[in-house]
């Protein structure tokens, strides 16, 4: 068993592991307490990537109280520099008065109410004003509404059904773009997607040659970021041979932009590659936090969304859209995404300097406000497991196995404090490393 997979245990065996070292006498008490209550009540304890075998036990804490601006807080106690940003959701920072003080006085006059509030509209306007060569929304709760949504109506307006999507890229939870452990349960609804090498525009123009005529759309997000592996940011080459592929086939371009949308350009990722898809899914940071996503599309597709019947419960929640409207108006206000750039530049300069100043090779991939670090020499992530596993004991949360994300609210103080526990992050890396060497290991 591979060192990533070995980490990656199940998280009773996590548990067990940690209570025989005595870890659960130690800063993490109550996390352990309250995941311990869990695993009898929640399968798994805790699901999907938040899980303790997903980060490293004994290192991250389970459960988290409170959070203000860029610091997280454990129920231990414990304070950290968060670079995940509640796995991105969290732009102009947690608690931000701008955005929760309007969404509040919502919530007191009444959220979930029988006809939409007036801010769906006035939300709809300023997202086709903002997002290049988009004339209407949808709105939704999550991601996997949202794809699933626009797959669906590329499909519906098409009258095709193959869905072409690029190799280990996540789409959401639903199972036709499930990347479940259990395929058997997900074969039938993934027996239409297609999958290509991503930037490979020789294997896309093969893929579209075999499935001629059958193709309803392609689904990509704005840069590439498979779990476990670099980024991969797009080549323009490969864009302009999507672009091309689609116009021939008669299928629609369908950009993924829920974990990015704003923090790479206001008016959408694609608009900073120079993209032009059909339709545009953005969610996460859309409210800063608060649950809302939005599908985008062109005028071409108006008349087929609209016969869809589109709905959900909670989809015409005021709150969320009081609170993206606020957010779109903060993020103006910080700076927005030249801001978050500038930040993240410092923060890559920093890191691969004080790596190659140990004596490692370490390198951070894709966007400069959507970072994620990983060692050439690193064949398993073990070492890239240990460096963020470093820095949570020095009070910095870097998930080793999910991108990172820069928030408005990090300020350049956070930058430097973070790259002074990077520094001995690294050297406690390297002396580790010289331990082995001398061990025979």
């Amino acid at each position: 068993m591979s060192k990533v997979a070995d980490e990656r245990s199940n998280a009773a065996g996590s548990l067990a592991g940690e209570r025989r070292a005595g870890i659960s006498g130690s800063r993490f008490a109550a996390s352990m307490a309250y995941f311990e209550r869990a695993a009898k009540v929640i399968p798994g304890g805790i699901y999907g990537s938040k899980s303790p075998g997903f980060l490293v036990p004994g290192h991250f804490p389970y459960y988290l109280s409170r959070a203000q601006g860029s610091r997280i807080y454990d129920v231990d106690g414990n304070e950290f520099i968060d670079y995940l940003c509640g796995y991105g959701s969290q732009i102009v920072g947690y608690g931000n008065p701008a955005v929760d003080g309007p969404a509040l006085e919502q919530a007191r006059k009444g959220d979930l109410l029988n006809q939409p509030h007036p801010a769906m509209v006035e939300l709809a306007e300023r997202l086709v004003g903002l997002v290049d060569g988009m004339d209407w929304a949808v709105f939704v709760k999550n991601g996997t509404d949202a794809t699933t949504l626009a797959t669906s109506i590329a499909r519906a307006d098409t009258g095709k059904q193959i869905i072409v999507a690029a190799e280990g890229a996540y789409h959401g939870a639903a199972n036709w773009c499930s990347t479940n452990v259990f395929p058997v349960f997900t074969q039938a609804e993934q027996r239409d997607v297609r999958f290509f090498p991503y930037n490979d525009v020789q294997a896309l123009e093969a893929l579209f040659a075999e499935h001629r005529g059958r193709i309803a759309c392609i689904i990509l997000t704005p840069y590439h970021h498979p779990t476990y592996k670099p980024q991969q940011m797009p080549t323009p080459e490969f864009i302009a041979a999507v672009e091309r592929l689609c116009r021939a086939e008669g299928a629609y371009f369908i950009v993924d932009d829920i974990r990015a949308n704003f923090r790479l350009d206001m008016h959408g990722s694609h608009r900073f590659f120079g993209a032009h898809p059909d339709l545009v899914t953005m969610g996460k940071a859309l409210a800063n936090g608060y649950p809302i996503s939005v599908l985008l599309g062109r005028d071409s597709l108006r008349k087929t969304a609209s016969s869809f019947f589109i709905t959900g419960t909670y989809w015409m929640s005021a709150v969320p859209m009081i609170a993206a409207l606020a957010t779109l108006d903060e993020m103006e206000r910080l700076g927005g995404a030249a801001r978050l750039a500038a930040l993240g530049g410092m923060l890559k300069e920093g890191l691969e300097s004080l790596g190659r100043e140990a004596g490692f090779c370490a390198r951070v991939s894709g966007p400069l406000a959507i970072p994620y670090l990983t060692f050439d020499e690193d064949t398993d992530l073990y070492l890239n497991q240990r460096f963020c596993a470093a820095m949570a004991d020095r009070g910095v949360f870097l998930h080793p196995h999910h991108n990172w994300f820069i928030s408005l609210a990090h300020t350049e103080e956070d930058i430097a404090r973070t790259l002074d526990a990077a520094r001995e992050a690294f050297r406690e890396l390297r002396q580790q490393a010289r331990g082995a060497d001398s061990s025979g290991g």
